[in-house]
C-alpha cells in the first residue's frame, strides 16, 4: 500500500489524471486551443483523435441548438427522428457498399461492445450458438468497457480489472517496424493459426483497426494483409468487425481506412471525428446480411443504451459529415498528410526518433533508446510522457502511448491535427515538435 502524502488537485472534478492541476481552456478556433490565460496551444492530436473539422464550427454548434430547441430526446425504442434517418442516410452513402445500416451510441467503447454483442447475436440467430469466441490483435486497443477491454492488448489496463474480464485470443498486429515481412502477423496467417488453435465452430469475431490507431503508432499493414484476412473469415463463417472509431471520418484520407485496402467488413464501429467532438457520438454500421436474421428471428437487437439514436447526438453528426464533404475536408486531410509526412520525414535523424509512420493525417513517432538495434527505452524512463510534457511547455499537444514493444516497454507520441491546419501551421507544428524532442532528449539525459 502507498502511503505517500498525495496533493490532489484544487479542483473538485474527478480527473483521470490525479498528479497534476490541468490547464482551463476556455476557446478554441481552428486548430488552437486558448487557456484562460491567453496562452494557444496547437492542438496536434485532435484533443483524442476528434477534432477533425477543427474548434470552433459555427454551423455545427447551431445545428445542435437548433435541434435541442425543436427536441433534445427521444427514446429511440418508441420513435426516430429527422437527424437520425438524415445521417443514416448520409453513412450510407459513405461506407463501403453493403454497409447500410447504422445504430448510434455516445463513444467508441460502446460501439466496440455493440459491435462484438451483434456477431454473436447474429451467430445464435443462424442457429450457430457455439460461436462465442474473439480473436483480436496485439498491440492494439478497442476501448475500456469490459468486452471492449478485453479485446485489447492494454496489459497495464488489464492487470487492473483482470477477474472481470473474458479470454480473447490476441495474435500479432502487423507491425513493419518491429516484424519480419513473412512473420505470420505480417501475412495474416497468424489469424488461421488461432482459428484453428481454438475451433473454427467456436469463433464469432475478429475484430481490428484496418491502419494501426495509438498501440502500433499508425503502422499501416503491408499489401494484401486485408484480402487474406477477408479469404480467412470467409472460409471460416467468422465475422470482421473493422475499428474504425479512430481511424474513420477522413482521418487517413478516406472515409473509412478499409477503402484504402478495397476492403468490406461485416461490421465497421466509428466514433470520435463522427461529430467533429462537438457532442459525443458512436456508430455500428452493417449490412442486410447480418441484420434479417435478426429481424426475422428474435425480432429485436438485444442491446439497449438509454442515449442511443439521440437527435441531438445526430444532428451534430449530420452536420459534421455534411460540413466535411461540403469543405472537402476529407480530400485536404489526404493532401495535407502528404505534406505533413514529408515535414516529418526530417525528424527520423533525431537521436531519440526510431520510426515515423502513419497514413493522412494520422503519424505516429517511435522513441527509442538506441536507432540501431530499435531497443525500446525502460518503462520506468516515461519517454513518451517526457515529450508530451515538453510539448506541453512550448503550447503543442500531443498523444502518448506505451507497451507497444513488448506489452510493458516502448514509447510512442502521436500526431492527428484537424483537417483544416495550413502549411504554415504544419511548420509551426514541427517547430514545436522538435523543439519539444530536444527538451526531452536533455531530461532523459
Amino acid at each position: 500500500m502507498n502511503t505517500t502524502p498525495h496533493r490532489y488537485p484544487e479542483s473538485p472534478v474527478f480527473y483521470r489524471a490525479l498528479d497534476r492541476e490541468l490547464p482551463l481552456i476556455v476557446r478554441g478556433k481552428g486548430v488552437f486551443l486558448y487557456d484562460e490565460h491567453g496562452r494557444d496551444y496547437l492542438d496536434a492530436c485532435g484533443g483524442a483523435y476528434v477534432a477533425n473539422v477543427g474548434h470552433g464550427v459555427t454551423e455545427i454548434a447551431d445545428a445542435v441548438a437548433e435541434q435541442l430547441r425543436r427536441v433534445a430526446y427521444v427514446n429511440g425504442t418508441a420513435f426516430t427522428s429527422e437527424p437520425v434517418e438524415a445521417l443514416s442516410a448520409e453513412l450510407r452513402e459513405l461506407s463501403p457498399e453493403g454497409l447500410d445500416y447504422a445504430w448510434y451510441l455516445s463513444s467508441g467503447s460502446e460501439a466496440v461492445e455493440a459491435a462484438l454483442k451483434l456477431a454473436r447475436q447474429y451467430h445464435v440467430e443462424t442457429g450457430q450458438p457455439g460461436r462465442h469466441k474473439i480473436i483480436s490483435r496485439t498491440p492494439g486497443y478497442h476501448g475500456n468497457t469490459l468486452l471492449a477491454l478485453s479485446a485489447s492488448a492494454r496489459e497495464h489496463y488489464k492487470k487492473m480489472y483482470g477477474p472481470w474480464l473474458v479470454p480473447v485470443h490476441l495474435i500479432g498486429a502487423p507491425y513493419p517496424y518491429r516484424c519480419a515481412p513473412d512473420d505470420p502477423a505480417m501475412t495474416g496467417a497468424a489469424l488461421e493459426a488461432a482459428i484453428l488453435d481454438e475451433g473454427p465452430e467456436t469463433v464469432a469475431a475478429f475484430i481490428a483497426e484496418p491502419v494501426g490507431g495509438s498501440s502500433t503508432g499508425a503502422s499501416v499493414p503491408p499489401p494484401g494483409y486485408w484480402q487474406h484476412i477477408r479469404e480467412i473469415c470467409d472460409r471460416y463463417g467468422i465475422l470482421l468487425i473493422a475499428d474504425e472509431v479512430l481511424t474513420g471520418a477522413g482521418r487517413t484520407g478516406r472515409w473509412a481506412a478499409v477503402e484504402h485496402f478495397g476492403l468490406v467488413p461485416d461490421i465497421m464501429t466509428m466514433g470520435k471525428g463522427l461529430s467533429g467532438g462537438y457532442v459525443p457520438l458512436s456508430a455500428v454500421i452493417t449490412s442486410r446480411r447480418i441484420i434479417d436474421p435478426i429481424a426475422s428471428g428474435s425480432g429485436g437487437f438485444k442491446h439497449a443504451q438509454t442515449f442511443s439514436h439521440t437527435p441531438a447526438m445526430c444532428a451534430a453528426g449530420l452536420a459534421t459529415v455534411r460540413y466535411l464533404r461540403r469543405e472537402r475536408l476529407i480530400e485536404r486531410s489526404a493532401a495535407m498528410g502528404s505534406v505533413l509526412h514529408r515535414k516529418l520525414a526530417a525528424l527520423k535523424d533525431h537521436p531519440l526518433v526510431g520510426d515515423v509512420r502513419g497514413l493522412g493525417l494520422l503519424a505516429g513517432i517511435e522513441l527509442v533508446a538506441d536507432k540501431t538495434t530499435r531497443a525500446a527505452h525502460p518503462r520506468a524512463r516515461k519517454a513518451a510522457e517526457t515529450v508530451v510534457a515538453a510539448a506541453m511547455d512550448v503550447g503543442l499537444v500531443l498523444w502518448p502511448n506505451v507497451g507497444q514493444a513488448d506489452g510493458t516497454n516502448g514509447d510512442l507520441v502521436m500526431l492527428a491535427p484537424p483537417f483544416v491546419i495550413t502549411d504554415a501551421e504544419l511548420d509551426l507544428l514541427i517547430a514545436r515538435l522538435t523543439d519539444a524532442l530536444d527538451r526531452a532528449t536533455r531530461r532523459l539525459g
